[in-house]
C-alpha cells in the first residue's frame, strides 16, 4: 500500500491512502527560524524540491547554510517554521526513515552484533530472522571477525560501518546521512563510499546525503543539490549520469566529472565569496 506521511512536527505524522504521487520526498517552501537573544535568525528559507523513489541525492553548500537543519526537518528531529514536508510511505507498518550522523551513534555498551540488531529487536522481529539479517550485514561491512567486539575496540572507520549497517538492517524506506564520512581519513572514506554504494545497489533505498565534498557528491549521487549561503535555499541541482555500478577511478577520469566539478565549485565559490 502506498501512503503519504505529511510531517507537521517532529512528533507528528499522518498516513493517508493515496495514488502514486510520483515522488518519495516533497518539500514545499520550507523555512526554519531560530530565536536567539530576542532576535530571529532564519537558517533556511523557501526550500522546495522533489526526490524520487530509490534516488540517491546529495546536498552540498557552504558551511552554515542549513544543510543539517534541512536533513533534521526531513528526519522529523527538528520542527520547521513553515512549509510542507510530504513523504510517500509504502507500508506504515515498516520503518520509514533511518539517520546516520557525522559522529557515529552506536551504543558503547553493545557489541557490533547487538548494535546492528538493535532496530530489529525494537521491532520485536523473530530471533531467527533477526540473526539472519544481522549476519548478512556483518558480512557486508566486512566485520565478521569483530562481530562480538565493543565500540572501544574498533577504529573510527569500523564504527561508522556499524552505523551504516544498523541503518540498512532496519530496512527503512529512506536513509538520511549527515556527513557520515567527514571525520575519516581519505583512504577509509573511499572504502566506505564504495561499501555504501555496494549495499545501496542491492536495496535501492531513497538516500539523502549531506556532504561538504563535491567529489563525494558526484561519485555517490543521481543528483546534486547546491545550497546558497545563509540563509540557505536551493540554488541549483545537477543530474549525475554516470552508469552504475561505479568506481571512483572511472568517475574521476571522465570529462563529465571534471565538468560537473567545475560547475558546482563555481556556484559554491560565488556563495562563499559573498
Amino acid at each position: 500500500m502506498n501512503t503519504i506521511s505529511s510531517i507537521t512536527s517532529p512528533a507528528e505524522s499522518m498516513c493517508h491512502q493515496t495514488e502514486q504521487a510520483g515522488y518519495k520526498i516533497k518539500l514545499q517552501a520550507i523555512r526554519k527560524d531560530f530565536r536567539s537573544q530576542n532576535k530571529i535568525l532564519t537558517a533556511i528559507e523557501n526550500i522546495s524540491l522533489e526526490i524520487k523513489e530509490g534516488e540517491f541525492v546529495c546536498i552540498v553548500g557552504p558551511s552554515g547554510c542549513g544543510k543539517t537543519t534541512l536533513l533534521r526537518i526531513v528526519a522529523g528531529l527538528e520542527e520547521k517554521t513553515s512549509g510542507t514536508v510530504s513523504i510517500m510511505h509504502r507500508d506504515c507498518a515498516n520503518p520509514l526513515k533511518s539517520t546516520v550522523f557525522q559522529e557515529h551513534s552506536i551504543f558503547p555498551w553493545m557489541t557490533v552484533r547487538n548494535n546492528i540488531a538493535y532496530g530489529l529487536k525494537m521491532r520485536k522481529m523473530p530471533k531467527k530472522l533477526m540473526n539472519e539479517i544481522t549476519d548478512h550485514y556483518i558480512h557486508k561491512i566486512g566485520l565478521n571477525k569483530f562481530s562480538d567486539a565493543y565500540p572501544h575496540q574498533l577504529s573510527g572507520g569500523m564504527k561508522q560501518r556499524v552505523s551504516i549497517a544498523r541503518a540498512f538492517a532496519n530496512d527503512p524506506e529512506i536513509l538520511l546521512m549527515d556527513e557520515p564520512f567527514s571525520n575519516l581519513d581519505e583512504q577509509n572514506r573511499f572504502i566506505l563510499q564504495m561499501e555504501l554504494l555496494r549495499i545501496w545497489e542491492e536495496t535501492r533505498k531513497t538516500v539523502v546525503f549531506i556532504t561538504h565534498s563535491i567529489d563525494e557528491a558526484i561519485f555517490l549521487s543521481d543528483r546534486v543539490f547546491v545550497m546558497t549561503a545563509h540563509p540557505g535555499t536551493i540554488k541549483a541541482n545537477f543530474p549525475v549520469n554516470f552508469p552504475r555500478p561505479r568506481t571512483i577511478e572511472e568517475v574521476r577520469q571522465s570529462e563529465q566529472f571534471q565538468h560537473l566539478l567545475s560547475e558546482i565549485w563555481a556556484l559554491l565559490k560565488s556563495e562563499v565569496a559573498n
